[in-house]
């Protein structure tokens, strides 16, 4: 393992790379600072920029104390490039390339499916802060406000980690693709962001939680895949990121167990016990059941669609290349070929959903998908024994993976959350059971009003067993500025 594993941040851009020698990125990068800077203050966190959050900074990349606790202005975060540990005569470890060194320059053959992997990876970091932006004006107390600030940052600062990739490894190509993923806006009708998920919008807080509970999830596999890169920087890049990305899972895993256990705890307090009468506990300021798990419904759907099409060509492509491997593909005990390998996949045959093998190679993006069904599942066990604890006859469980689909096999049918295939007549008639409705979402926008004060929690989340940093319960997080 390298020994280089302090950051530099003696300069504008902290770094464990040696910008400092590399005088021709360290251009570009500072070149392309001011107009980072001017789309933070313009599509960041709206209302607080000059609020002092209680924020963390890598200041390592050691696999412990590889972070610092302190009072940071936003625009001020030291965002920067960290790459993980070089592993000394590290191979390619899957795909035709099996066994060779692995890349430390870009492979001329491959180089267009590398630079659309990353700039497609570069351009979900900023669409989530652009999706976020608003609630910081709703926030349920100061500690979740500095958890949503913490995950924006961390988001531009993988952003930062693509875009030195972008210029180090493309050139010119690469600078532009740089300023495009400043040009491209959440849902913005001209100029949207890359993938459908991204263009959504984040109206809510509880859309937070599922946002981070499913699709920072997504995150996770996207880029444990392409930490198995055989190409070395993006592989040392994404190692790092995903120490990051964990804390983003926990905000949602932990905010939406938050919501469930202050439901709980107001039904049991008011004699309620039947989870299906929605009017009486919308009555109590918290958020029922069922609507917790249609709206885990949607952003699970949603984020299916993110690993694209179950039968890909594309996939298939990337993988035999060595450019993007499988979830965990060092712990897999195959021949990391596939060849002569295959892997069921559901597809809608005859009207009907039904499994079928396929050539593995052709598979991976369902693959991957399965692999986040089973982390996803981790996460509604932990939702379930808080309602268990409780004692309320209701299981949260996930939704099938034909459910509510754009992309991919099932995107020309409909079903319902358990699979069934159903008719277009009947899902219009019985869509408000699956998904949101609009006076679903009127109830919870009329929960979201802010808390500022120290150790006080919105009445329809709990607050957390442990703070931040270990900090005490009135904490201040969030220093608030007239």
């Amino acid at each position: 393992m390298s020994d280089v594993i302090s950051v530099d941040y003696d300069g504008l851009i902290p770094n464990n790379v040696g910008l400092n020698h590399d005088m021709r990125v360290r251009r570009a990068l500072e070149s392309w600072h001011p107009g980072y800077i001017v789309w933070w203050k313009d599509r960041g966190p709206e209302g607080f920029q000059r609020a002092r959050v209680y924020l963390r900074t890598a200041v390592s990349v050691d696999a412990e104390g590889w972070a610092k606790f302190d009072y940071v202005r936003m625009p001020d975060y030291k965002w920067g490039i960290l790459l993980a540990p070089a592993v000394d005569e590290r191979i390619i470890p899957f795909g035709v390339h099996k066994g060779e060194r692995a890349w430390q320059e870009v492979p001329g053959e491959y180089r267009s499916m590398l630079l659309r992997l990353i700039t497609i990876q570069g351009d979900t970091e900023p669409a989530s802060v652009e999706q976020q932006r608003h609630l910081g004006a709703t926030a349920p107390s100061l500690y979740d406000l500095r958890n949503l600030f913490q995950v924006n940052v961390e988001e531009g600062r993988h952003l930062w980690a693509m875009v030195y990739l972008l210029q180090k490894y493309f050139g010119k190509q690469g600078r532009e693709e740089a300023e495009e993923l400043l040009r491209r806006c959440s849902g913005d009708q001209d100029s949207p962001r890359m993938l459908g998920a991204f263009n959504e919008a984040t109206p809510d807080w509880l859309s937070f939680f599922m946002f981070t509970f499913f699709t920072d999830r997504d995150g996770k596999m996207q880029l444990a895949a392409l930490a198995q890169s055989g190409f070395d920087p993006l592989s040392r890049t994404c190692r790092f990121m995903l120490t990051e990305e964990a804390h983003h899972m926990f905000v949602g895993d932990s905010g939406v167990q938050r919501v469930i256990q202050r439901t709980c705890e107001a039904m049991r307090a008011a004699g309620i016990n039947d989870p299906a009468d929605i009017g009486a506990v919308r009555a109590l300021g918290v958020i029922d059941l069922p609507t917790l798990q249609k709206k885990a419904d949607l952003h699970c759907s949603l984020t299916f669609d993110l690993f694209g099409s179950e039968i890909s060509t594309n996939s298939a492509n990337t993988f035999n290349a060595g450019l993007k491997g499988r979830y965990r593909e060092d712990k897999l005990p195959d021949d990391h070929v596939l060849v002569n390998d295959t892997h069921p996949v559901l597809r809608c045959l005859d009207g009907a959903i039904r499994e079928q093998p396929v050539p593995a190679l052709s598979a991976l993006n369902m693959r991957l998908r399965d692999d986040f069904v089973r982390d996803c599942q981790h996460g509604i066990d932990r939702w379930n024994r808080v309602v268990e604890s409780a004692g309320f006859a209701f299981r949260f469980r996930l939704p099938h993976v034909a459910f509510n689909r754009r992309i991919g096999e099932f995107a020309a049918i409909r079903a319902d959350p358990e699979g069934n295939v159903l008719s277009e007549q009947e899902w219009r008639a019985r869509e408000a059971e699956f998904l949101p409705s609009a006076d679903d979402a009127a109830f919870i926008a009329s929960l979201m009003r802010p808390v500022y004060a120290p150790g006080r929690f919105a009445g329809w989340i709990a607050p957390p067993k442990v703070g931040i940093d270990n900090k005490p319960g009135d904490f201040e997080y969030v220093r608030i500025e007239g």
